[in-house]
């Protein structure tokens, strides 16, 4: 499907337009204590929402990591927040983005290997520098009728989401280049 019946698609109706449904910001440090209470520090500072610890599945013995042991933290932004992060996170990677970083509903992510690659983000010596994970969930409206506690509904075919379609919505919306 072309650009421009896409478009026309949107334009007749709405309700298949693409929308940002959460954007989540993930840092794995690998280790407890103090690494990851400096992790989420910076995370804290970046995104102005408190992070959330998430623990290990399983023992690692040559990486030193026990089960049940916190070795990541994570936020999970929406709406006007998610949309300004990205705003901020796309110029760290060059305002690109690979295709092979979609799936096959539109959903995409891509890495920033420095926190302050990120614009307006200052160095702390004494936290560090940190890596993360930038996962943006991608929907139409209307998903909400899968989620929902009762009763639920199945959404058909031809309102799933595909990457063709969400790629030029980030383009449109963010200028982001696809590569």
């Amino acid at each position: 499907m072309s650009q421009e019946e896409i478009y026309q698609k949107w334009q007749k109706n709405p309700m298949l337009q693409p929308k940002i449904e959460k954007v989540t910001v993930h840092v794995s440090v690998g280790k407890s204590g103090e690494p990851l209470e400096k992790a989420m520090k910076i995370l804290e500072e970046l995104t102005e929402q408190k992070p959330c610890a998430r623990k290990a599945r399983k023992t690692i013995r040559d990486f030193g990591i026990r089960k049940g042991e916190p070795i990541a933290c994570l936020v999970t932004l929406r709406k006007e927040r998610a949309e300004e992060f990205l705003k901020r996170a796309f110029p760290a990677v060059g305002n690109r983005v690979s295709k092979s970083s979609f799936d096959h509903v539109g959903n995409f992510s891509f890495g920033i290997k420095e926190h302050i690659d990120i614009p307006r983000t200052k160095y702390v010596p004494e936290l560090g520098i940190v890596g993360m994970d930038i996962i943006v969930t991608m929907e139409r409206p209307g998903y909400r009728v899968k989620r929902r506690r009762c009763p639920k509904s199945r959404i058909g075919s031809n309102h799933l989401l595909t990457p063709d379609e969400s790629m030029l919505f980030v383009r449109e919306n963010f200028g982001v280049e696809i590569a």
